[in-house]
This record gives structure tokens, sequence and C-alpha cells, in this order.
């Protein structure tokens, strides 16, 4: 009678499961990552495809760079730009989260309602609402990395924690690119 370890027949626990389980997950977040790059590319490259003379361009085709997005990919993305097709519009959302803390969601979508409902149902999953515009943005300033909080608000560990799932909702969202915060 020969003996056969059982360890090699019970299926997901081989060595290459665990790789294969963890090099998906790896995938997935770099697809989502490359996704919101390829959008941003082709929104900058509809001003101009040459970097050279459009410096919005040249920096986001540095960011997707930085971020290992293949070269094939950022050139599909400047040559789906100058394509007849769906129109990607920029929208920036503004939003309240737990204990008053104020949300600036910054969006690239070819489909404004179903962006507006994905936040909303994120916002309500945990503990925000969307707000008017004007409302949240005088306290932010707009400056060359984003929006900088120029008024914060003073936040319990409670209140971050459920800051830091409504974030995470949010940013599973593919139209969603940015989200400020004033969380002091």
């Amino acid at each position: 009678m020969t003996f056969v370890p059982l360890g090699n027949l019970m299926s997901g626990h081989s060595k290459w499961s665990q790789i294969k389980r963890k090099k998906a997950a790896v995938d997935e977040k770099k697809g989502k990552v490359f996704s919101k790059l390829a959008r941003t590319i082709e929104i900058a490259a509809r001003k101009g495809a040459d970097p050279k003379t459009n410096f919005t361009l040249r920096e986001v085709i540095e960011k997707a760079k930085a971020a290992n997005m293949p070269a094939l990919n950022i050139e599909r993305a400047i040559k789906k730009a100058g394509e007849p097709g769906a129109q990607m519009e920029a929208i920036t959302y503004e939003a309240y989260g737990p204990a008053g803390i104020g949300l600036i969601i910054e969006s690239l979508t070819d489909n404004r309602n179903r962006a507006v409902q994905e936040i909303k149902h994120a916002l309500n999953e945990n503990g925000g609402t969307l707000a008017g515009p004007g409302s949240v943005k005088w306290a932010f300033s707009k400056g060359g990395e984003g929006w900088q909080a120029t008024t914060t608000v003073p936040a319990s560990e409670n209140d971050l924690n459920q800051l830091g799932s409504l974030i995470d909702s949010l940013e599973e969202i593919d139209d969603v690119q940015e989200v400020f915060t004033n969380a002091g």
C-alpha cells in the first residue's frame, strides 16, 4: 500500500492556489487604476494629442508611467480621444460624510445618471449624504495636487473608521477618480 499525503489532494490549499488568488487581487487593483488613468488620458487628449503642447496630457502620462501602465494602453487611450462616441465628462460632487466631514468627489464618466446613483448609494450605505453645489467647496482650495482643506472638522476614531470605509466604497466606483476630505 502506498502512502499519498492528503495535503496535495485538498483543493484550494496548494501553493499555486494561494499565488493565483493573490495575483488575481493585484491584477484587479491594477486594472481599476489603469482604467481610471485611461479615462483621464482620454479627456486630456481631447485638448490636444501632443504631450509636448498639452501640459495636462503630459502630466497624466507621467502619472500613468509611474503606475507602470503599459505604453500600448497609453497610446490606445490617446487614440480613443479622437474617435467619435461616448463623451466623457468630468463632474465634481460635494458630500457630507460621518460627523459632518466634507467630501469632494471628482468623477469622470460617460453616463452622468449612473455615476450620481452609484455615488449616492455608496454615501447612503456608509453614513454620508450628497450635498448641493458650493456647500462643501468653501472649506477647500484648489491647488496643483487637487483640493486642499482650508477648514478642518475634528473627528473621533469611530468617525475616521466610518470615513475610511466610505472612501473605500467610493473609490471602488469606476467613475470616481479622487476623493478629498477635510477631516481633522
